[in-house]
């Protein structure tokens, strides 16, 4: 016996195709969303986790400013108890000049020298006296350049040929003298010092290693004991 379909096979087929279609599209749709929700959750979590960590690092940077502004007063006022430790030092150290002047003074003065007014501005000192002659001058300027480490750049500001009368009968030739020079503080003197110790002590070792050989070098200091002597030769030849 032959069997004849009759039913719309084909319709039904297609409509089956179409449910099957939807379905996965709807199922795809769904775990689409599924996927898009935890990557969301995922982004968000690792979101609030980097702006926790942010706020702790705002927080940790307010708190190091804090301690850098500490820091900074804490070296400002660092700073200005060392000025003022050294101004207390220079203080003590400067006090002394006065008694270092007068024992200067009063050593490199040469005989027939003498000196009727000292007085001190700042770190200039300002001398008048008189003198037997304008050798004795030229002395005098000699010992202030290179005899002493607290005094420095002695200037011949003027001499002038005058009389002193030991007796009624008695008139001797003077030359009253002005001179400047400049009064090294202890600091500069002690650094000074501290370097003519350490070139005499590598001359010396130069010396023992190499033989002697005699030279003659102009020294900078006598400059302007040179030009001292040379005006007051001027002044000797002009009277």
């Amino acid at each position: 016996m032959i069997l004849i379909n009759l039913l719309p096979h084909r319709e039904a087929a297609r409509k089956l195709r179409r449910e099957m279609f939807y379905a996965g599209l709807g199922a795809s749709a769904v775990a689409g969303a599924v996927i898009a929700g935890g990557i969301w959750l995922w982004y968000g979590a690792r979101i609030n986790n980097q702006e926790d960590r942010n706020a702790v690092l705002t927080s940790e940077i307010k708190k190091l400013d804090a301690q850098i502004k500490d820091i900074a007063t804490l070296q400002e006022e660092i700073a200005a108890l060392r000025a003022r430790q050294q101004a207390v030092e220079d203080l003590q150290a400067d006090r002394n000049m006065p008694v270092h002047l007068l024992n200067e003074v009063s050593r490199l003065l040469p005989d027939g020298v003498y000196v009727n007014n000292i007085k001190q501005v700042n770190d200039t000192v300002f001398m008048n006296g008189v003198a037997q002659s304008n050798e004795r001058v030229s002395e005098l300027l000699r010992n202030l350049s290179t005899g002493s480490q607290w005094l420095s750049r002695p200037e011949l500001v003027e001499i002038v040929a005058g009389n002193v009368a030991l007796s009624p009968k008695d008139q001797r030739r003077v030359a009253n003298f002005r001179v400047n020079v400049k009064l090294v503080k202890a600091s500069e003197a002690e650094k000074a010092a501290a370097a003519a110790s350490a070139a005499s002590a590598a001359a010396a070792a130069s010396a023992s290693k190499a033989p002697l050989t005699p030279t003659v070098a102009a020294s900078p200091a006598s400059a302007p004991v040179a030009s001292a002597v040379a005006a007051m030769g001027a002044a000797s030849g002009g009277k």
